[in-house]
């Protein structure tokens, strides 16, 4: 079973590039994810009939969670945007058109916004959809119990793997909390350090230098 399921994998020189980059540069954890992200997504694909660039997603899915290691994670960006940074280099070095880089870089960045993706290029809604079922299990009706089998076959999903996965993001984006302002990934951030204080929207407004506009009660500015 795993067989079919690996043929959805691009047979391509890209392709192969890209696998051996990231199953150097992830955590088997990781690795296994992003694997799987790229299966859901394509079956998603298919069971919406969209007509989309396996090779491309393969490339979204694979670098999305990138930013979360140390060698390419910066100090003041958001991970997703950092993995969207690693993917930009790594096929502009391989001869990607920049139409096709540009495309996965926004698969990769807009991976954490709900909402969004959906309404866009293929390849950034079918990424997100991988996303979204491996980690949320958000459309996990929408897949047969026998291609959620075969996929976690050929790449196995641990058995701690929710607590596993929300520890790698923690431990990937730990050292810049600031950057989860206004996405996801400040849940992380609180789940870890309880004591953690998230960004707020009004405040921003009212703090702003803008004159006017006296705090409001109990607004906790």
């Amino acid at each position: 079973m795993s067989t079919s399921i690996e043929a959805f994998v691009p047979d391509s020189k890209l392709a192969r590039a890209v696998t051996a980059f990231v199953r150097d540069t992830e955590t088997e954890l990781l690795f296994n994810h992003s694997s799987r992200v790229y299966q859901f997504g394509t079956i998603a694909g298919v069971h919406r009939g969209l007509s989309f660039d396996r090779e491309l997603l393969y490339a979204g899915a694979m670098f999305h969670d990138v930013g979360l290691m140390a060698n390419y994670s910066s100090a003041n960006e958001r991970f997703e945007v950092d993995g969207a940074n690693a993917a930009r280099d790594f096929l502009k070095a391989h001869g990607v058109p920049e139409a096709d880089v540009y495309t996965v870089w926004t698969a990769i960045a807009l991976h954490t916004t709900p909402g969004i993706p959906i309404h866009m290029h293929a390849v950034v809604a079918l990424l997100t959809a991988g996303v979204e079922m491996d980690v949320l299990g958000l459309s996990y009706a929408d897949y047969s119990e026998v291609e959620r089998e075969a996929i976690v076959s050929a790449f196995p999903r641990a058995p701690d793997f929710k607590e596993g996965i929300i520890q790698a993001f923690y431990d990937g984006i730990r050292h810049k909390p600031d950057t989860t302002f206004g996405n996801v990934k400040a849940d992380v951030i609180a789940d870890k350090e309880p004591n953690f204080r998230r960004g707020n929207f009004c405040s921003l407004i009212r703090n702003s230098r803008w004159p006017g506009g006296d705090h409001a009660p109990g607004c906790g500015c």
